[in-house]
């Protein structure tokens, strides 16, 4: 079990309560698949990958973006019982979707960035601390069921 200080819960809660998730997911995802090609194999539905611009403007990876963060303020809602939280979303992406774990902690960093330029100056150490904690907790939640 994680141990969260008082300041990290504050937080974390604060940035998510800040985050345009309209902009912040969708740049996140795009982000992901533009500097990891490898990670669009597993979205091949959402059309056209082809490149950045097709990427950026995809409305398939916009909406999924949105759905990663949605589904993380989940976690922020619930950060003393993050492995249940994630449990049905890591079966799905182990059993079903197949998804290679190493790619949850491609999405955090990307996502880390995307917060980072939205935050600007007050995306400090201490913020870049908890937000990177909350994330790796997240992301070997996901990967639980691989272990």
């Amino acid at each position: 079990m994680v141990e969260w200080t008082e300041c990290e819960r504050a937080t974390i809660k604060d940035i998510f309560a800040k985050l345009d998730y309209d902009s912040v997911g969708p740049a996140a995802l795009s982000r992901c698949l533009i500097v990891y090609p490898w990670t669009q194999r597993y979205f091949s539905k959402f059309g056209n990958l082809y490149n950045a611009a097709a990427i950026m403007g995809n409305p398939n990876v916009a909406k999924h973006g949105k759905i990663i963060l949605h589904d993380l303020e989940r976690g922020v809602k619930n950060m003393d019982n993050l492995k249940e939280t994630y449990a049905d979303l890591s079966v799905l992406h182990s059993e079903t979707l197949h998804v290679d774990p190493d790619n949850f902690k491609l999405i955090s960093d990307c996502l880390t960035i995307v917060v980072a330029a939205q935050m600007g100056k007050t995306f400090t150490g201490e913020v870049q601390a908890a937000l990177q904690k909350f994330l790796a907790v997240v992301v070997s939640s996901l990967g639980r069921q691989y272990h």
